[in-house]
């Protein structure tokens, strides 16, 4: 571990520059200062659980990926199941084409504008069509449930493997409790 000098706040910090043990970790740098992770930007990072417990709580988020060479990102409703981001599709929609095995993010968050405090979670992954018949069973009783009108037959699965989180702000113990934050990360 390098030990460097940062300066933050306009208060001078020992900030320690660490390699992520993690390999699905995909932030090439950390700083901590005291006991806390933070990014080059001095925002908390979360933890890997505290990031997917964040992740189950939402219901829309919007999803990046290519269209026509061009990045495009739309909002879509979403479940959280084994281990995967599950997301209804038609097939003749052109984010169904656009995703069969394609490399995609998916971000959702939750902030207080009163506070100006919230969070931010990544997922980037290999987006991936469900044919296990058991699965598709499954969410269409279990969701998610489009909400986009259109018959929506397709399935589509991103592993939850790369993911990153950001809480901005001052954390708020009230809001990490009603979101089980406090479970995740112990």
């Amino acid at each position: 571990m390098r030990v460097v000098w940062g300066y933050c706040r306009g208060l001078t910090h020992r900030v320690s520059e660490v390699r992520p043990k993690d390999p699905g970790d995909t932030d090439l740098r950390r700083r901590t200062i005291g006991a806390m992770d933070t990014d080059v930007n001095g925002l908390d990072m979360l933890s890997r659980a505290e990031a997917v417990a964040l992740l189950e709580t939402g219901e829309v988020g919007r999803l990046v990926y290519t269209r026509r060479a061009l990045p495009a990102v739309l909002p879509v409703n979403y479940a959280v199941r084994e281990g995967g981001i599950w997301i209804w599709t038609g097939s003749a929609s052109s984010l169904g084409r656009a995703l069969r095995g394609a490399v995609v993010a998916f971000q959702v968050d939750g902030l207080d504008y009163a506070t100006h405090s919230g969070w931010s979670v990544t997922v980037t992954g290999l987006a991936q069509v469900v044919t296990d018949g058991p699965k598709l069973a499954r969410a269409r009783v279990d969701g998610p449930v489009p909400w986009a009108p259109g018959v929506k037959e397709h399935l589509i699965c991103i592993p939850i493997d790369m993911v990153t989180g950001r809480w901005l702000g001052a954390r708020n113990p009230a809001v990490e409790d009603q979101q089980g934050l406090a479970q995740a990360a112990a």
